[in-house]
This record gives C-alpha cells, sequence and structure tokens, in this order.
C-alpha cells in the first residue's frame, strides 16, 4: 500500500499510537491500535553526526540516548540509509517503556514514518515496516504483531516475517478497550523465553480455532462470538505469573461486562475489549480496583481507524 506524497520536509513529526500485540491467542500474528496514546518522534536532517537530542514523556529517564540502542533513531536512521542522510531525532513518550502497549514499536514506526516525512518520500507502508522492524529487533525482538497495526491501524494480521506480508482486517464494531497497567515491568525478550518452541496438537488446534474465529468476530461485529474466541491457550497461562493478580483482574473485568480480556504482548498491561466507550471505562475501574494495593494507571479509547501519522 503506498500512501499520498508528503512534499519536501527537512523536518517532521509523526504520531505513532499504542497497540495489543498477540490480542489473545493471536501470538505474533494479530495487533490490534488503541487510539489515544502513543509516541510523538521527530527527525531532523542534519549533514552533522546523527544523535538523539532528547526524550521526554514517561519513562523518558529509561530510554537510551545513545543513537544505536535508541529504537526510534535505528528505525530513522535504517530509513535514511540508502539516502546517505543522517539525522537529529526527537521522542516525547506517551508509552510505557517494556509496558507491553508497543512502547518501541511505537517509537520504532514514529521514527521511519518521521524519517520519510522529512526526506519528502512517499510512503511506502512496506519500506516503513522494514525500517520499523530494525529498531523493534533491537529492543524487543523481530516480530511485526505491534508494527502492523501501528502502522496500519486497526486490527492487522502479520502473514509473514520474511517477506514482510500484513493484512488490514476489516473491523465492523464500534468497540472500546481498557487497558490497564500494574507499576510492573517485563522485558519482551523474557517474557519470550518463557515460551515453549512446540506445543501439543490439541492445543495448536485450539489456538488456530480461536485465532480464526477472533478475527471474524471483529469483521462481522459478534461480541458473543469474540467473547468464546478471545482464549489464549499458549502464552497466557505461562506469562500470567509475572503478573501479580492476573486472575483476579482478569475476571474482574469479565464481571463488569468485558467481552474479553487478556495480556497485552508480554505484559503487564492487561487488556479488555468492551461494547462501548462507558462498558471500557466501567471495566477499567474494576481491573484497577482489582488490582488493589499495587499502584497502576488506565487507558480507555477505541479502536484507532489509522495507524501512524504526520503532526503539524
Amino acid at each position: 500500500m503506498t500512501l499520498p506524497a508528503t512534499g519536501n520536509r527537512q523536518l517532521a513529526t509523526a504520531f505513532a499510537p499504542g497497540s495489543i500485540g498477540n490480542v489473545g491467542p493471536g501470538f505474533d500474528v494479530l495487533g490490534l491500535a488503541v487510539d489515544g496514546i502513543g509516541d510523538r518522534v521527530t527527525v531532523e536532517l542534519t549533514d552533522g553526526e546523527s544523535r538523539v537530542a532528547s526524550v521526554t514523556g514517561r519513562d523518558a529517564d529509561l530510554v537510551p540516548l545513545d543513537a544505536t540502542r535508541n529504537a526510534a533513531a535505528i528505525a530513522a536512521l535504517a530509513y535514511l540509509r540508502p539516502y546517505g542522510r543522517r539525522a537529529i531525532v526527537s521522542i516525547e513518550k506517551g508509552l510505557p517503556l517494556a509496558g507491553g502497549m508497543g512502547g518501541s514499536a511505537a517509537s520504532s514506526v514514529g521514527g521511519a514514518y518521521a524519517a520519510a516525512l522529512a526526506i519528502g518520500d512517499d510512503i511506502d507502508t512496506n519500506k516503513i515496516i522494514a525500517a520499523a522492524l530494525e529498531g523493534e529487533s533491537a529492543v524487543a525482538g523481530r516480530h511485526l504483531d505491534n508494527i502492523a497495526p501501528c502502522v496500519l491501524g486497526g486490527l492487522a494480521l502479520v502473514r509473514s516475517v520474511d517477506p514482510i506480508d500484513v493484512v488490514a482486517l476489516p473491523v465492523r464494531a464500534a468497540w472500546w478497550v481498557a487497558l490497564v497497567t500494574p507499576r510492573v515491568r517485563i522485558q519482551t525478550k523474557e517474557a519470550r523465553a518463557l515460551l515453549p518452541q512446540e506445543c501439543d496438537r490439541a492445543t495448536w488446534i485450539q489456538q488456530m480455532a480461536n485465532t480464526t474465529a477472533l478475527a471474524h468476530a471483529f469483521a462481522i461485529g459478534d461480541g458473543d462470538l469474540l467473547r468464546r474466541a478471545l482464549d489464549d491457550k499458549y502464552a497466557e497461562p505461562r506469562r500470567a505469573a509475572l503478573i501479580p493478580r492476573f486472575y483476579d483482574v482478569k475476571r474482574a473485568a469479565l464481571d463488569a461486562g468485558s467481552l474479553g480480556s487478556s495480556i497485552s504482548g508480554s505484559g503487564p498491561t492487561i487488556f479488555a475489549i468492551a461494547a462501548d466507550e462507558t462498558a471500557a471505562r466501567a471495566c477499567a475501574d474494576a481491573m484497577q480496583h482489582a488490582f488493589a494495593d499495587i499502584e497502576s494507571s488506565a487507558h480507555v479509547g477505541p479502536i484507532a481507524k489509522q495507524g501512524v501519522r504526520r503532526e503539524t
């Protein structure tokens, strides 16, 4: 997919939304963009050395200023590499670090997209994704389930990483999402290390059925089907122990009216999908209450119809 031309610019800012990786059973295959929260990345072309000028916002003090270790800078410079250009990168973090909300993916996508805008390219989705993948790989591993929805918006399917093959899936229902993040830090690479390389055939079959049914539920707006399909047999049972009171929080979301709830990406954020804003806010309140004495933050927003975009 190619987006409209951006014109000739030397400096540009992009906003990249947060996302839910896996969306329950769709491990490394499905991702869902969430509106109202994300990272802003500014890229300015320079004749000097590439560098990260600043990082502000959420968990800013934990984000490396070294351009060789910063996801947004790595992605921006990967995009600019064929042009022989260098850049100064600034990041405003709206997403937590190691929070399970696609923070490294959003920074990477924002860096790649802003670089394309700054150099005046037509925006080619695969080029953005390929550059963003370099930033994501350096921080969280080589996967696209957060990058794809961050670029495309809505619900996205990753059919293949090598070669890159991602598909925007239809979303019919105007569902809302509650995201609750306890004050716990989980590194994506460590959480992935907990997962086995193989699983038994019965689990594999059920996981495929749940993932297919989940995508169909979004496509036709079937909340009852979503409720049955949002059941992760692979990652959730193994990662639940990393999140204090996980099952209490999930039960609280379901009792409050959620259509389904699970771990967002590698965690510790827990997501709940609800029919509307009122229900989503009720879920978020119930989830935070279930965390009891564990400090948590919440975000409630609709499914993002648009992915990464230019900001003036």
